[in-house]
């Protein structure tokens, strides 16, 4: 399977005020049933000890289900658990350095807010992918940068790879990031902070087979 292949569908970031450790893998284990395609281990307070017990658990889990897992900004983090790939925002290492260390077939995805030329600078780079955003309020990032469907249009039409949309995500306004040219919709609350999770990342998912 080529590292980019199915790289397209619901895409959920772990949160840990959302599922704490003790509840991590069971909350993940409920997204990727309810068709969630990639899973993003973002964790920015807890021990070095316990993001790598908890991202090789996450890795297995991930593996035995055929869910892409990435790690958040953490190059050596991706390489030790054997992540599929990382997440680089603007304050991370760069791409050529996350290639160096992570290799060929790694999936390297660049946050790139609402600027498309940082997006094509990025693939020019070798992103795998960007995304875009924050393009509704989020409660989790309430200072994020704006980005809008009319840049995410246009990006569509300039963008060779993938693209994701995230910031404030919801079943009612999902359908029109994805018709607008996402490839992906990256949620938290959406689907962790929901009663049900996996009926949370069903209703989300099952947006891509009807567009």
């Amino acid at each position: 399977m080529h590292k980019c292949e199915h790289l397209r569908g619901l895409y959920v970031l772990t949160n840990e005020e959302l599922s704490p450790p003790e509840q991590l893998v069971t909350a993940v284990a409920q997204a990727i049933a309810g068709g969630s395609r990639i899973v993003q281990y973002r964790d920015k307070t807890s021990s070095p000890l316990s993001r790598m017990q908890q991202a090789r658990q996450l890795r297995d889990l991930c593996n035995d289900t055929h869910t892409r897992f990435i790690v958040n900004d953490d190059i050596a983090l991706a390489r030790d658990c054997n992540a599929d790939g990382v997440h680089l925002g603007k304050d991370d290492a760069g791409i050529q350095d996350a290639r160096a260390q992570l290799g060929a077939d790694s999936i390297i995805g660049v946050s790139c807010y609402n600027d498309i030329g940082l997006a094509i600078a990025a693939q020019d780079a070798g992103a795998d992918y960007i995304a875009f955003g924050s393009f509704y309020p989020s409660g989790i990032k309430p200072d994020a940068v704006h980005a809008d469907l009319q840049m995410l249009a246009a990006a569509r039409t300039q963008l060779r790879i993938p693209i994701v949309a995230i910031g404030g995500i919801t079943p009612a306004n999902a359908a029109q990031l994805i018709a607008a040219g996402a490839d992906m919709l990256a949620v938290i609350s959406a689907v962790f902070a929901q009663t049900d999770i996996e009926a949370g990342a069903r209703e989300l998912s099952q947006l891509f087979q009807e567009n």
